[in-house]
Protein backbone atom coordinates (compact mmCIF):
# COMPACT_ATOMS: atom_id res chain seq x y z
CA UNK A 1 0.00 0.00 0.00
CA UNK A 2 1.64 3.06 -1.14
CA UNK A 3 2.21 5.97 1.47
CA UNK A 4 -0.42 8.22 0.32
CA UNK A 5 -2.89 5.46 0.96
CA UNK A 6 -1.68 4.59 4.26
CA UNK A 7 -2.17 8.49 5.64
CA UNK A 8 -5.58 8.40 5.57
CA UNK A 9 -6.28 5.23 6.61
CA UNK A 10 -4.07 6.14 9.75
CA UNK A 11 -5.82 9.41 10.43
CA UNK A 12 -9.11 7.04 10.66
CA UNK A 13 -8.22 5.02 13.10
CA UNK A 14 -6.70 7.84 15.16
CA UNK A 15 -10.35 9.24 14.87
CA UNK A 16 -12.04 5.91 15.85
CA UNK A 17 -9.51 4.93 19.01
CA UNK A 18 -7.93 7.79 19.66
CA UNK A 19 -4.57 6.95 19.70
CA UNK A 20 -2.71 4.66 17.26
CA UNK A 21 1.04 2.85 17.62
CA UNK A 22 3.69 1.87 15.52
CA UNK A 23 3.92 -1.62 15.67
CA UNK A 24 0.01 -1.80 15.33
CA UNK A 25 0.13 -0.25 12.36
CA UNK A 26 2.96 -2.07 10.86
CA UNK A 27 1.49 -5.00 11.06
CA UNK A 28 -1.97 -3.97 10.11
CA UNK A 29 0.02 -2.35 7.02
CA UNK A 30 2.40 -4.99 6.49
CA UNK A 31 5.28 -2.71 6.38
CA UNK A 32 8.07 -1.77 8.80
CA UNK A 33 7.92 0.19 12.00
CA UNK A 34 10.32 3.00 10.36
CA UNK A 35 7.81 3.52 7.38
CA UNK A 36 5.11 3.86 10.23
CA UNK A 37 7.32 6.03 11.54
CA UNK A 38 8.09 8.22 8.72
CA UNK A 39 4.66 8.70 8.09
CA UNK A 40 3.09 9.85 11.36
CA UNK A 41 6.26 12.47 11.65
CA UNK A 42 4.70 13.82 8.37
CA UNK A 43 1.13 13.51 9.82
CA UNK A 44 2.66 15.59 12.26
CA UNK A 45 4.25 18.11 10.87
CA UNK A 46 1.25 18.52 8.91
CA UNK A 47 -0.82 19.37 11.86
CA UNK A 48 -3.01 16.31 11.95
CA UNK A 49 -1.72 14.19 14.29
CA UNK A 50 0.37 14.90 17.42
CA UNK A 51 3.47 12.28 18.11
CA UNK A 52 3.75 10.36 21.92
CA UNK A 53 6.03 7.89 22.69
CA UNK A 54 5.09 4.63 20.59
CA UNK A 55 2.53 6.17 18.57
CA UNK A 56 0.54 9.12 17.73
CA UNK A 57 -2.72 10.98 18.53
CA UNK A 58 -5.28 13.37 17.47
CA UNK A 59 -3.47 16.84 18.17
CA UNK A 60 -4.37 18.78 21.22
CA UNK A 61 -4.02 22.57 21.42
CA UNK A 62 -7.01 25.55 22.19
CA UNK A 63 -10.22 23.99 20.38
CA UNK A 64 -11.73 21.25 19.96
CA UNK A 65 -11.78 18.11 17.85
CA UNK A 66 -15.17 18.44 15.62
CA UNK A 67 -18.37 17.61 17.19
CA UNK A 68 -19.10 14.83 14.78
CA UNK A 69 -16.11 13.56 15.07
CA UNK A 70 -15.99 13.75 18.58
CA UNK A 71 -19.13 11.81 18.62
CA UNK A 72 -17.91 8.69 16.61
CA UNK A 73 -14.44 8.90 18.99
CA UNK A 74 -14.52 5.60 21.00
CA UNK A 75 -18.53 5.28 20.55
CA UNK A 76 -18.18 1.45 22.33
CA UNK A 77 -16.47 3.59 25.30
CA UNK A 78 -18.95 5.83 25.78
CA UNK A 79 -21.88 3.18 25.08
CA UNK A 80 -20.30 1.43 28.22
CA UNK A 81 -19.59 4.91 30.35
CA UNK A 82 -23.16 5.64 29.82
CA UNK A 83 -24.88 2.54 30.62
CA UNK A 84 -22.84 2.06 33.83
CA UNK A 85 -23.16 5.76 34.88
CA UNK A 86 -27.17 5.38 34.05
CA UNK A 87 -27.49 2.47 36.52
CA UNK A 88 -25.87 4.51 39.11
CA UNK A 89 -28.78 7.00 39.15
CA UNK A 90 -31.86 5.90 40.64
CA UNK A 91 -35.23 6.69 39.87
CA UNK A 92 -37.18 9.56 41.15
CA UNK A 93 -34.38 11.87 41.16
CA UNK A 94 -32.79 15.26 39.65
CA UNK A 95 -30.04 15.23 37.80
CA UNK A 96 -27.56 17.85 35.37
CA UNK A 97 -26.73 16.60 31.69
CA UNK A 98 -23.83 18.62 30.74
CA UNK A 99 -22.53 18.99 27.18
CA UNK A 100 -20.48 16.20 25.51
CA UNK A 101 -21.14 13.19 23.63
CA UNK A 102 -20.30 10.54 26.46
CA UNK A 103 -23.38 12.77 28.55
CA UNK A 104 -25.64 12.14 25.86
CA UNK A 105 -24.59 8.42 25.54
CA UNK A 106 -25.82 8.44 29.44
CA UNK A 107 -28.95 10.17 28.94
CA UNK A 108 -30.01 7.41 26.16
CA UNK A 109 -29.52 5.27 28.97
CA UNK A 110 -31.85 7.08 31.17
CA UNK A 111 -34.93 6.23 29.17
CA UNK A 112 -36.12 3.34 31.17
CA UNK A 113 -36.14 5.07 34.01
CA UNK A 114 -39.36 6.51 36.34
CA UNK A 115 -40.07 9.91 37.92
CA UNK A 116 -36.42 11.72 36.62
CA UNK A 117 -36.23 15.45 36.23
CA UNK A 118 -33.26 16.13 33.87
CA UNK A 119 -31.65 20.09 33.40
CA UNK A 120 -29.64 20.18 30.83
CA UNK A 121 -27.36 22.84 28.54
CA UNK A 122 -27.47 20.02 26.16
CA UNK A 123 -30.37 19.85 23.41
CA UNK A 124 -29.22 16.81 21.96
CA UNK A 125 -29.90 15.38 25.38
CA UNK A 126 -33.35 16.85 25.75
CA UNK A 127 -34.33 15.59 22.23
CA UNK A 128 -32.90 12.10 23.19
CA UNK A 129 -34.89 12.12 27.03
CA UNK A 130 -38.06 13.28 24.69
CA UNK A 131 -38.40 9.52 24.57
CA UNK A 132 -39.01 8.84 28.28
CA UNK A 133 -42.39 9.99 29.02
CA UNK A 134 -41.65 9.49 32.68
CA UNK A 135 -38.81 12.46 32.36
CA UNK A 136 -39.51 16.20 33.12
CA UNK A 137 -37.01 17.84 30.98
CA UNK A 138 -36.12 21.29 31.95
CA UNK A 139 -33.65 23.59 29.30
CA UNK A 140 -30.67 25.90 31.00
CA UNK A 141 -31.32 28.35 28.51
CA UNK A 142 -28.15 31.03 27.28
CA UNK A 143 -26.19 31.12 23.83
CA UNK A 144 -26.24 28.54 21.46
CA UNK A 145 -23.16 27.18 20.71
CA UNK A 146 -24.36 25.82 16.89
CA UNK A 147 -21.18 23.72 16.65
CA UNK A 148 -22.53 21.07 19.29
CA UNK A 149 -25.99 22.27 20.29
CA UNK A 150 -25.10 23.45 23.62
CA UNK A 151 -25.87 26.64 26.13
CA UNK A 152 -23.34 27.67 27.62
CA UNK A 153 -22.61 31.42 29.32
CA UNK A 154 -23.71 33.27 32.39
CA UNK A 155 -27.09 33.23 31.70
CA UNK A 156 -26.92 29.47 31.74
CA UNK A 157 -24.62 29.17 35.27
CA UNK A 158 -27.61 32.02 36.41
CA UNK A 159 -30.19 29.19 35.67
CA UNK A 160 -28.38 26.67 37.20
CA UNK A 161 -28.28 28.44 40.61
CA UNK A 162 -31.83 27.96 40.89
CA UNK A 163 -31.64 24.24 41.53
CA UNK A 164 -29.85 21.91 43.75
CA UNK A 165 -29.30 18.97 41.85
CA UNK A 166 -29.36 15.29 43.19
CA UNK A 167 -26.85 14.43 40.90
CA UNK A 168 -24.51 16.01 37.95
CA UNK A 169 -23.00 14.49 35.14
CA UNK A 170 -19.95 16.23 33.72
CA UNK A 171 -18.01 15.65 31.17
CA UNK A 172 -14.57 17.36 30.27
CA UNK A 173 -12.99 17.62 27.25
CA UNK A 174 -9.07 16.62 28.64
CA UNK A 175 -7.52 14.94 32.25
CA UNK A 176 -4.55 16.43 33.28
CA UNK A 177 -2.24 13.96 34.83
CA UNK A 178 -2.84 15.86 38.35
CA UNK A 179 -6.98 15.29 38.18
CA UNK A 180 -7.58 18.31 36.71
CA UNK A 181 -10.62 18.76 34.29
CA UNK A 182 -10.03 20.33 31.26
CA UNK A 183 -11.99 22.25 28.44
CA UNK A 184 -11.49 24.66 25.40
CA UNK A 185 -14.30 26.86 26.09
CA UNK A 186 -14.38 29.49 29.01
CA UNK A 187 -18.36 30.09 28.67
CA UNK A 188 -18.66 26.09 28.78
CA UNK A 189 -16.13 25.87 31.79
CA UNK A 190 -18.29 27.97 33.90
CA UNK A 191 -21.43 26.26 33.60
CA UNK A 192 -18.87 23.59 35.23
CA UNK A 193 -17.93 25.54 38.44
CA UNK A 194 -21.28 26.48 38.82
CA UNK A 195 -22.21 22.47 39.03
CA UNK A 196 -19.96 21.45 40.90
CA UNK A 197 -21.03 23.52 44.02
CA UNK A 198 -24.86 23.13 43.20
CA UNK A 199 -24.71 19.42 42.80
CA UNK A 200 -24.74 17.01 46.15
CA UNK A 201 -23.07 14.19 44.17
CA UNK A 202 -21.10 14.63 41.01
CA UNK A 203 -20.24 12.21 38.61
CA UNK A 204 -17.40 12.42 35.82
CA UNK A 205 -17.72 10.55 32.59
CA UNK A 206 -14.53 10.27 30.33
CA UNK A 207 -13.29 7.61 28.12
CA UNK A 208 -9.89 7.23 27.32
CA UNK A 209 -8.69 9.72 25.21
CA UNK A 210 -9.45 12.46 27.76
CA UNK A 211 -6.29 11.31 29.46
CA UNK A 212 -4.35 11.29 25.89
CA UNK A 213 -5.31 15.33 25.09
CA UNK A 214 -4.62 18.82 26.48
CA UNK A 215 -6.92 21.61 26.74
CA UNK A 216 -5.98 25.28 28.24
CA UNK A 217 -9.19 26.09 30.87
CA UNK A 218 -9.64 24.18 33.85
CA UNK A 219 -13.08 23.23 35.01
CA UNK A 220 -12.04 21.84 38.35
CA UNK A 221 -10.39 18.67 39.86
CA UNK A 222 -11.73 15.16 40.19
CA UNK A 223 -10.77 15.53 43.91
CA UNK A 224 -14.04 17.06 43.66
CA UNK A 225 -15.93 14.78 41.88
CA UNK A 226 -18.07 11.68 43.62
CA UNK A 227 -17.65 8.84 41.04
CA UNK A 228 -15.48 8.77 37.94
CA UNK A 229 -16.71 6.54 34.95
CA UNK A 230 -14.16 5.34 32.48
CA UNK A 231 -13.58 2.55 30.21
CA UNK A 232 -9.53 1.70 31.37
CA UNK A 233 -8.18 1.98 34.62
CA UNK A 234 -6.90 5.35 35.73
CA UNK A 235 -2.76 5.83 35.59
CA UNK A 236 -1.43 4.68 38.82
CA UNK A 237 -0.54 7.98 40.28
CA UNK A 238 -3.85 9.06 39.82
CA UNK A 239 -6.01 6.32 40.75
CA UNK A 240 -3.79 6.72 44.18
CA UNK A 241 -4.53 10.31 44.09
CA UNK A 242 -8.54 9.28 43.48
CA UNK A 243 -8.01 6.92 46.64
CA UNK A 244 -7.29 9.92 48.65
CA UNK A 245 -9.86 11.98 47.17
CA UNK A 246 -12.65 9.17 48.10
CA UNK A 247 -13.08 9.64 44.67
CA UNK A 248 -14.89 6.71 43.32
CA UNK A 249 -13.12 5.21 40.13
CA UNK A 250 -15.85 2.76 37.97
CA UNK A 251 -14.01 1.12 35.42
CA UNK A 252 -15.77 -0.07 32.20
CA UNK A 253 -14.55 -1.79 29.19
CA UNK A 254 -16.98 -1.94 26.31
CA UNK A 255 -19.16 -5.60 25.87
CA UNK A 256 -18.65 -5.86 30.01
Amino acid sequence: MSQSFRQPDILEIARAEGKVMVENLAERFNVTVQTIRRDLTELANAGKLERVHGGAILPSGVSNILYEERRRLNESAKTAIGRACAAAIPDATSLFLDIGTTTEAVAQALLDHRNLMVVTNNMNVAQTLLANPDCEIVLAGGALRRSDNGLVGHLTARAIENFKFDHAILGCSALDEDGDMLDFDIQEVLVGQTLLKRSREVMLVADHSKFQRSAPVRIGSIRDVDHVFTDVPLPPALAEACATWDTHVHVCPPGD
